[in-house]
């Protein structure tokens, strides 16, 4: 298949990276065996094997090649990034107790939480055993700040996703610390380890940010409207799960004392009915906050290729505009 077959801006990417996405894929499959524990390879060949996109390690090795890097230390940090982010997922499904990821039973349904939990720690053990390897102390710096930047965010979740006080700019830290800290980390080390211009290390991670915070925003609104056969999640899986995502948020603040009762009990105190989900619906689409979030993920997709200006023209810098325009085009 010729690179102008095929359609889909993160598809023509991995089609130039083949050569060093193919290197990504073998190094995680064996920084992934263990020789004493079989479960930690069966937990996490579920999760690296399901086909997901490989975004984030494919925007290590975009960044890296932007800048004509030729070296193989984009590959250990590609590979880095695909264990944080599959680390991080296997823990929010314990948090979230979910039973779907990518469309197939997540892990802990399938073994337990305890095995995802630690198989989880595994690979973030692995990550930092990769990123050390490339010898770049900023480099572990960046990485290891987006780790528990990560953490943080997750956490500010936990503490916030239920409560009705909760605002956007609360959101925005949850969402800038659980997604966009491994996007911005991502494009940053890429640029880093290519040694680009500092001008151009900050226009890579200003692209990731944004990029991130575009990304999480249209997840948050494919879930009150999205194909479950093409997100592999349920239709209204946040709100069952009693999450204060970016389209509550602004029908909360626009809420009748009638609607925010109805939401104080069903996300503030948990107790739902069978109808409350298609009450739910009808109260986003009432304030109009469904068009208000898609609003929110264009203006941040747009901010992402703005960030891109700056760095020099390449087929590389095309795609990475591209990608930003499909982040939001899943909600269009």
């Amino acid at each position: 298949m010729t690179v102008s077959a095929i359609s889909k801006p993160h598809e023509r990417l991995a089609e130039i990276l083949f050569d060093k996405m193919d290197a990504v894929n073998s190094l995680i499959r064996t920084r992934m065996t263990s020789d004493h524990a079989p479960r930690i390879p069966e937990v996490t060949a579920h999760l690296v094997e399901a086909g997901g996109k490989r975004l984030r390690p494919m925007l290590t090795l975009a960044a890296a090649r932007l800048f004509g890097y030729t070296g193989d230390h984009d590959v250990r940090l590609a590979a880095t990034v695909e264990f944080i982010h599959t680390a991080t997922l296997l823990h929010d499904d314990v948090v979230d107790e979910s039973s779907q990821r990518r469309g197939r039973p997540s892990a802990n349904l399938l073994w337990d939480n305890k095995s995802s939990v630690l198989v989880g720690d595994y690979l973030f053990s692995r990550s930092f055993q990769l990123m050390v390897e490339t010898g770049s102390l900023r480099v572990l710096d960046i990485l290891a700040n987006a780790s528990a930047t990560i953490a943080e965010g997750e956490v500010l979740q936990m503490t916030a996703a239920t409560d009705l006080a909760t605002d956007e700019s609360v959101y925005l830290q949850v969402v800038r610390g659980k997604t966009a800290a491994l996007f911005s980390a991502a494009t940053e080390v890429g640029g880093v380890i290519a040694n680009a211009p500092e001008p151009h290390v900050q226009a890579l991670f200003d692209y990731g940010d944004a990029l991130g915070i575009a990304f999480q925003i249209a997840d948050d609104l494919l879930d009150y409207q999205g194909d479950s056969k093409a997100t592999g999640k349920n239709v209204g899986d946040d709100f069952r799960e009693r999450k204060l995502t970016l389209p509550v948020i602004k029908a909360v603040a626009r809420s009748t004392p009638e609607e925010r009762a109805f939401w104080e009990r069903t996300i503030a105190k948990g107790r739902q009915e069978d109808a409350d989900l298609d009450h739910a619906l009808c109260l986003l689409n009432k304030h109009a906050t469904l068009d208000a979030t898609r609003a929110d993920a264009v203006a941040w997709a747009t901010k992402a290729k703005t960030a891109l200006a700056p760095l020099p023209d390449h087929e590389i810098k095309a795609l990475l505009q591209d990608i930003a325009d499909y982040v939001v085009s899943r909600i269009n």
